[in-house]
């Protein structure tokens, strides 16, 4: 029997939402939220100096530098963004204390690298960014140009204290994937956006795009900027070039959950990787959330391919939960994306398998859709909202790289405040969003169902 199921190809609308045009909404005492395609704001983008919806994640982390009197740890994954490094410089050159952590994928000035030596998606980037370089746009790159557009190249030339994942002696962790800042262990920054003009503002090369779809919290605790602090440490060990005692990956041991308040405001913290066999995972901490929905879950997901996760919500849905998710197209489709199973579909992947386990839903899931984005641009969210009272949120993708391999953050923040933000985004996506199975999986549907046939098995 052919595992594909076409039942709900014509099935895709655009999603509506009722109501009043946005209007300010009050913060938990000490958290900040910012989205980088919010409706209700504008700022001038740096690549084309013109006028755009959206808060400007690069400007609030720069201004949180600024005030930084004693010490900054910074654990992002890539930091490709000149204003950035200069404030981080500027800070150094004051007296505070600069610690680097990043990902070994990004952590050489893109001025030193080979494009022999790159795939094509690194050569795209490096491309990008010697665009951004060209101040004066004459198609030639400057001494000064290069060196004041390569953002690794300012830290490297000021000796900014950095080390990537592969500090531990290893060609590097799955992922060094978290995306934070600590500041005189008192501020968290932290969220889903990567520090990078494709994360935050656009790619010059597609004047269309407006920046992967993301958001930055803020967090003034001691409580909590501690266990930040000490997540970077377990990384740090004694720095660059020492003994290799940096610790990343499962060789961390990460703790369990840990709790902080912030105000009134309590969070749960759970910094990944965890091996499988651990009692509590990233992905079991996300099962333990939605098993306690009681009304609605409203989800924004850049990567979804657990299907213990899409189980656990089967179960919700048969309870009378209400269910939204909005997926990233580009992944939404993919063999092992489990956006998949909510719409009742299978697709065998380029081998004509299906995954192992898979279990579609028996009808397509009515809210499961994906944004109508810029061509290049990616919905990069990783959060949730569970009965408009708490919020999921962090680098973690929910996925089983994330839970077992990958340096994550995942926050369960218990505030009905917050919620309301994450939730007037989920309202500004799915106005937008093309519910269902949309054209782009149709095809991809129809494409394996030719060339599979009935021929398919499990991998």
């Amino acid at each position: 029997m052919l595992p594909i199921l076409l039942g709900c190809a014509s099935c895709s609308k655009v999603g509506s939402v009722q109501g009043n045009a946005p209007t300010e909404l009050p913060l938990p005492e000490r958290i900040q939220v910012v989205f980088n395609h919010r409706d209700a704001a504008r700022y001038r983008s740096p690549l084309d100096d013109q006028w755009r919806n959206g808060d400007n994640l690069e400007k609030f982390v720069i201004t949180a530098i600024e005030k930084a009197q004693q010490e900054i740890l910074v654990a992002v994954q890539e930091l490709s963004l000149p204003g950035i490094a200069d404030a981080l410089v500027a800070a150094k050159q004051r007296g505070v204390t600069v610690q680097m952590v990043i990902e070994n994928s990004f952590s050489q000035p893109w001025g030193d690298l080979h494009e022999a030596d790159l795939s094509l998606h690194e050569r795209r980037r490096v491309a990008h960014l010697k665009m951004l370089a060209d101040r004066n746009h004459d198609g030639e790159l400057s001494p000064t140009e290069r060196y004041r557009g390569d953002a690794m190249q300012i830290l490297r030339r000021h000796q900014i204290p950095l080390i990537d994942d592969s500090e531990d002696g290893s060609k590097g962790s799955g992922l060094m994937h978290h995306k934070f800042l600590v500041i005189d262990t008192q501020r968290v920054i932290t969220g889903s956006a990567n520090f990078s003009n494709s994360g935050i503002h656009g790619d010059p090369a597609a004047i269309q795009t407006r920046g992967n779809v993301n958001h930055l919290l803020s967090f003034n605790s001691t409580e909590l900027a501690e266990l930040f602090k000490k997540e970077f440490l377990l990384m740090w060990g004694d720095g660059p070039g020492g003994a290799k005692d940096s610790l990343f990956g499962l060789a961390k041991h990460a703790p369990g959950i840990q709790t902080a308040k912030v105000g009134g405001t309590r969070i749960e913290v759970l910094f990944a990787p965890h091996a499988k066999r651990q009692k509590m995972n990233g992905l079991q901490f996300i099962a333990k959330q939605i098993e306690t929905s009681k009304q609605n879950i409203d989800m924004a997901l850049f990567i979804f391919s657990a299907q213990g996760l899409v189980n656990k919500l089967r179960e919700q849905v048969q309870s009378g939960v209400k269910i939204r998710l909005i997926a990233d197209p580009g992944f939404a489709s993919r063999s092992y994306s489990e956006v998949l199973d909510l719409l009742a579909v299978s697709l065998p992947d380029h081998h004509c398998k299906i995954e192992a386990g898979n279990n579609p839903f028996d009808s397509p899931l009515k809210g499961v859709g994906t944004p109508r984005l810029a061509r290049g641009d990616k919905l990069h969210h990783k959060f949730a909202v569970i009965d408009n009272k708490k919020v999921i949120t962090g680098s973690f993708n929910w996925s089983p790289a994330a839970a077992h391999t990958n340096d994550e953050t995942l926050m369960v923040i218990h505030s009905p405040k917050l919620a309301k933000h994450f939730t007037r985004e989920m309202n500004r996506l799915w106005r937008g969003a093309e519910l269902g199975i949309t054209a782009r999986m149709q095809h991809k549907l129809e494409r394996q169902r030719i060339k599979c046939g009935s021929g398919v098995g499990k991998t």
